[in-house]
């Protein structure tokens, strides 16, 4: 069996998985509250616990962290992880630590095609890197480089790049997030789900939108960026309409620049928890226009395939099918 585990910074989702042939199949599968357990060798205890203690022979885990020679320290936890530590503790020989989205990066290798949404083919269909970019919590970006034989996942911080803005609206929304943050604006501020807020924000605030009593009444009594994602899904208030068509005029903007920098011509994903719920605003065009609009490359741009991926445990499987590499690798070496 094999442990594998998605770390976010609210919730931990462990589970276990078999060898099955070419791929993985999910045994057993547990979710837990961080806020609940002092640390994350508590939460694999009680798992390991509640499963009786099977026999394993690897492990791993995307955390959402930054990885430092098989170590993290999370930013919004307290808690730190060692991969040579949890190996002893788990009594595997071995034990793979990537960040959160390198882990759905490489478990987007693994999903079936029904689990994506294809926002455009592109015009050529070829092995090469691939780049993932998810707006969620915060925003995440990763690649996976084509070595020529297969890939290999790496991480990236590029969600706390400098947002930079593509027309007018835009740089008064740069303006206004400057004035707000006291300096520095990342892509983070303006695509995750505080991001959205803040793009609502800007345009009530600029006088772009107004903002009726009863949307008001919702914001203050329940999530934001459910509450702006769903009224501009629905049309119900033309403010939440605008807001969501800039937050993803900008996503696909930003994916095109990922596009660019990793020269994904093997494809972007586009992942996280956001994406499957403003389905039908992604596929409306704004974002594959954005994705394209690079002056000079855009012919290249329009080469790269772009879809969704609908599964959100891509990141507990890419961690599972990193593990398995590792075991598999290490077993060769020690023939």
């Amino acid at each position: 069996m094999i442990l594998a585990g998605d770390v976010g910074g609210t919730k931990t989702v462990v589970g276990l998985f078999e060898d099955a042939g070419e791929t993985l199949r999910a045994a057993q599968e547990s979710e837990y509250r961080n806020a609940e357990y002092t640390t994350f060798e508590a939460i694999l205890d009680a798992f390991l616990q509640s499963t009786g203690h099977p026999s394993l022979s690897a492990a791993g885990f995307g955390i959402a962290g930054v990885v430092l020679a098989g170590h993290v320290q999370m930013l919004n936890r307290s808690w730190s992880m060692d991969a040579a530590a949890l190996a002893e503790r788990l009594d595997v020989p071995c034990v793979g630590l990537l960040n959160d989205l390198e882990a759905a990066a490489y478990g987007m290798l693994f999903l079936p095609p029904s689990d994506f949404c294809e926002l455009t083919p592109g015009t050529a269909r070829r092995p090469g890197n691939i780049g993932v970019i998810a707006a969620g919590t915060g925003l995440g970006e990763a690649f996976l480089h084509w070595d020529g034989a297969e890939y290999r996942p790496f991480a990236s911080e590029g969600g706390h790049a400098s947002f930079a803005p593509a027309d007018d609206e835009e740089v008064d929304l740069l303006r206004y997030l400057r004035e707000r943050f006291g300096g520095h604006v990342s892509y983070e501020r303006v695509l995750s789900g505080p991001g959205l807020v803040n793009v609502y924000e800007f345009l009530r605030d600029s006088g772009r939108g107004d903002e009726p009593a009863a949307l008001r009444e919702r914001l203050r009594a329940g999530r934001a960026p459910e509450i702006v994602s769903t009224a501009g899904l629905s049309g119900e208030f033309p403010i939440c309409v605008r807001a969501l068509e800039l937050f993803v005029s900008i996503y696909g903007s930003e994916a095109g620049n990922l596009a660019l920098k990793g020269l994904t011509l093997g494809g972007v994903f586009v992942g996280g928890g956001i994406a499957p719920k403003i389905l039908p605003k992604l596929t409306g065009g704004a974002f594959v226009r954005s994705f394209r609009a690079k002056g000079r490359r855009s012919e290249l741009l329009g080469e790269i395939r772009v879809a969704v991926a609908l599964n959100t445990k891509a990141p507990k499987i890419g961690a599972a099918h990193y593990a398995r590499h590792l075991r598999d690798r290490e077993r060769v070496r020690h023939r």
